[in-house]
Formats: C-alpha cells, sequence, structure tokens
C-alpha cells in the first residue's frame, strides 16, 4: 500500500499563488517519480507536472510551463507543487500520484494516487 496525502489546496484570486503538498512515505519518494493532475468539472484528468526519482528532472504541461514548480524535499518526504501567476483555468482537483517508470506524462502510468486537493481560483 502506498499513500499519497495531498494537501494545500483553497480558494485564490486570479493572479495569486498557492503551494500544494503530496506527503507519502520515505520509500515512496525516493523510488517513485511523482506527478501532478488536475481534473475541472466535466473534464478529463490533466497532466500538470512531474519529477522523477531518479535525477529530479522535471516535466510540465505547455498550460502551466513558466508558471508551476514541481519539487521534492526527500528529508520531509513531500512533493510540492508551487503555482504563480493562477488563472480561473486553473480550478480543479489536483491529484498527486506515484508511478515506477521515469519521464511519466499519462495518467496510465501511475499505480498509485491521492485523494486529491480542490484550488479554486476566482476572477
Amino acid at each position: 500500500q502506498v499513500d499519497l496525502v495531498e494537501s494545500g489546496g483553497g480558494r485564490v484570486q486570479a493572479g495569486g499563488s498557492l503551494t500544494l503538498s503530496c506527503a507519502t512515505a520515505e520509500r515512496t519518494v525516493r523510488t517513485y517519480t511523482i506527478g501532478w493532475f488536475r481534473q475541472a468539472p466535466n473534464k478529463e484528468h490533466e497532466f500538470v507536472a512531474t519529477i522523477d526519482w531518479s535525477d529530479d528532472r522535471t516535466y510540465y504541461a505547455d498550460s502551466v510551463k513558466g508558471r508551476f514548480t514541481v519539487s521534492r524535499d526527500n528529508a520531509k518526504n513531500t512533493v510540492y507543487l508551487q503555482m504563480n501567476s493562477l488563472t480561473t483555468d486553473d480550478t480543479a482537483i489536483y491529484y498527486c500520484a506515484g508511478a515506477l517508470v521515469r519521464s511519466a506524462l499519462s495518467a496510465g502510468q501511475y499505480v498509485h494516487w491521492g485523494r486529491g486537493t480542490q484550488v479554486t481560483v476566482s476572477s
């Protein structure tokens, strides 16, 4: 069983910032690629960002590139998603997930998922 627990969601005005956290076990954060996905109402799961377990290489969706930053703190067993310059289009439930492969950009590559945290951006 791999537990991934998201936190840090909330309501923010457009242009504001939020930092999401994905807490997990020590072994998980050191051996799994951790990705962030989001799902807006009536939309499919959308890839947001990911960080590889082996070399901390990061990947971003074009829609968030330059605004979001994914990082890992092994000492705290936590992966973060720093979100800046938020827009109403960023409103969604945000999930973190774990994959055993690197460069995992597709939801189907992830084997463990958290329950999500709501992010609401108001205009």
